[in-house]
């Protein structure tokens, strides 16, 4: 990794944009929505250390080389980060390719290699980040302290959070109707940790890019992961980091059960057709199953 991403909260913040023109107008849109105080200053302003006193990034833009090290000069005497923009070996940092949702933001850097390359990945993921995704994030701040009243024990946490994301209450988030999505996270809650343990099949030879949204979905829930020999390591990258894997050579049928029967998720991977047996039993046990 040769950028570390990190996330600067905004509220109650501020932001320099230094100079003029179309670079320094893209820049400040970056802040649209945003509880940032945004100051954009031109001219001799731009070269006062004062001018960038409390802010928590400053971005610097224009075609005056001079201009350009003389404001990025001013802001670093101000002990500011500072992007100029265009300059990766001036900057302290460079500026990702972002997808915005609200309280949920994606990222997508490149080292200020190659900003083109960042925004085609962006608009790769893009389309997986659902529009509402901000709202159910939002929804899960709200209730974030309930939580840990409620599940002082960190697993339990855990599990009762991965299936809020995908329940009821984040659907009604999604859809935009917060009121309803309060009321059934409520609910949710109430009710503790009771899941139903599931196994889903997965095609795991790849490419990754051919994974439905649901295997992704799928694959980030998993409390348990059991690939095949031979499954593309691009899908099994799309797993939890700290999902709990196993060999497949020591799960068969009765260990999927015990597994399920506890409550987990169980993603197995698989590179040959889904053994019918192993469907059969999982069946005969009343074990969820999904085949994608």
């Amino acid at each position: 990794m040769d950028s570390f991403p990190a996330y600067f909260p905004l509220a109650g913040r501020k932001v320099v944009i230094a100079g003029s023109g179309e670079a320094a107008d893209n820049k400040a849109r970056l802040f649209d929505g945003s509880p940032a105080t945004l100051v954009r200053v031109d001219g001799h302003a731009a070269f006062l250390p004062g001018t960038y006193a409390g802010a928590v990034l400053a971005f610097v833009a224009g075609d005056d080389e001079v201009f350009l090290q003389a404001a990025a000069s001013a802001a670093r005497a101000a002990r500011v980060l500072v992007n100029v923009v265009d300059k990766p070996t001036m900057s302290d940092f460079n500026t990702p390719a972002v997808i915005d949702r609200g309280e949920v933001v994606a990222a997508v850097g490149t080292g200020g290699a190659s900003p083109t390359l960042a925004t085609k990945l962006r608009n790769d993921i893009e389309a997986q980040v659902p529009e509402g995704s901000g709202r159910v994030a939002a929804l899960l701040r709200k209730f974030q302290d309930e939580v840990r009243g409620a599940l002082p024990a960190l697993h339990e946490r855990r599990a009762f959070l991965r299936d809020a994301v995908a329940g009821e209450a984040a659907q009604a988030a999604m859809a935009g109707d917060m009121d309803k999505a309060g009321q059934l996270f409520r609910q949710a809650l109430a009710k503790g940790v009771g899941r139903e343990g599931k196994v889903r099949f997965i095609a795991g030879k790849g490419p990754s890019d051919l994974l439905t949204l649901r295997a992704l979905r799928a694959l980030g829930a998993a409390d348990v992961l059991v690939a095949d020999e031979g499954a593309d390591a691009e899908v099994v990258t799309m797993a939890r980091r700290d999902v709990h894997r196993l060999d497949p050579a020591e799960v068969g049928a009765e260990r999927l059960i015990e597994l399920a029967r506890e409550g987990k998720q169980i993603v197995r991977l698989v590179v040959a057709p889904v053994d019918p047996a192993v469907v059969q039993a999982l069946a005969a046990a009343s074990v969820a199953v999904e085949v994608i």
